[in-house]
């Protein structure tokens, strides 16, 4: 089921991105989303200006990296796709391993199935709420910090539970995100009221 129309004519481009690579794929293949991607397509009340982002980005659980590195049918999918869509200006790029972005130690097993789609061989998750706050506490960005307005409205995203996440949260050693972690910490405590 596709989402629903944000023009008389207009797909969404994440949903667009992963119709494309479950057309590629020739075995089952589970994909983590987050970044926009995740948001248009992991929320009913999803804006139309997060299914317009043009990419799709994905997170590599650790755990899982021998056997996708040696998964040739995945790369070749990824790179058909790019190669189809390319002239449209939509890609599939972004890939990083775990300990590479913000994330709660148990992220992978408090994942959301996004089963609401037709798709035949990709199983598609995001991280929980919680955790794609976290993912945006990356860089000091003011489009992250309204995307981070809009999960703090979510019904699943309860105060306690960012601030749980923020106690355990997974920091990747890079001073630059550190940083940004940091100033986007302090810049939550200025909007305690969370969803406000």
């Amino acid at each position: 089921m596709a989402a629903p129309d944000r023009s008389p004519h207009m797909i969404s481009n994440p949903l667009r991105i992963l119709q494309t690579l479950d057309r590629h794929l020739t075995a089952p293949f589970t994909l983590y989303v987050y970044g926009r991607s995740a948001l248009a397509l992991g929320f009913a009340d999803a804006p139309a200006d997060f299914h317009a982002t043009m990419d799709v980005d994905a997170i590599l659980p650790a755990r899982d990296l021998r056997a996708l590195e040696a998964n040739e049918d995945f790369w070749l999918a990824q790179d058909r796709v790019n190669r189809e869509l390319g002239d449209t200006g939509l890609y599939f790029t972004h890939l990083f391993e775990d300990r590479q972005v913000i994330l709660t130690p148990d992220w992978l097993e408090q994942t959301v199935v996004l089963d609401k789609f037709d798709f035949t061989r990709l199983r598609l998750h995001r991280p929980s709420t919680a955790d794609l706050v976290l993912t945006k506490l990356m860089r000091v960005d003011p489009q992250d910090r309204d995307d981070i307005r809009f999960l703090l409205k979510q019904p699943d995203m309860a105060p306690g539970q960012l601030d749980s996440a923020l106690l355990v949260a997974r920091v990747p050693d890079v001073a630059e995100i550190r940083e940004a972690f940091r100033i986007n910490c302090d810049w939550l405590q200025t909007i305690r009221s969370y969803g406000k």
